[in-house]
C-alpha cells in the first residue's frame, strides 16, 4: 500500500516542530503497519477552515493521478 502524509499547522503560535512531530508519528505508524510512504505534503500557517491550501490542493490532484492509496495524518 502506498501512502502520503499530510501535515499542517494553522497559526504562528505553532512552530516547525509541530510539522516534525506529525511527520514522525505518521512515519512510525506506516513502519509499524508495513505501509510505504511515497511523499509528504506540508502546509504551514494556513487555516483548515478552507481547502485553499497549496499543498493540500496538490495532494488532491495527485490522488486523481493514482499516485497513492491512502493519506496519513496525525490527529
Amino acid at each position: 500500500m502506498k501512502a502520503v502524509i499530510y501535515a499542517r499547522y494553522s497559526s504562528d503560535n505553532q512552530r516547525e516542530e509541530s510539522i516534525d512531530g506529525q511527520l514522525r508519528e505518521c512515519m512510525e505508524y506506516a513502519k509499524f503497519n508495513g505501509i510505504d510512504v511515497v511523499n509528504s505534503y506540508i502546509d504551514r500557517a494556513l487555516s483548515a477552515k478552507t481547502d485553499n491550501r497549496p499543498n493540500f490542493q496538490r495532494m488532491i490532484k495527485d490522488s486523481y493521478k493514482g499516485l497513492f492509496d491512502v493519506v496519513l495524518v496525525e490527529t
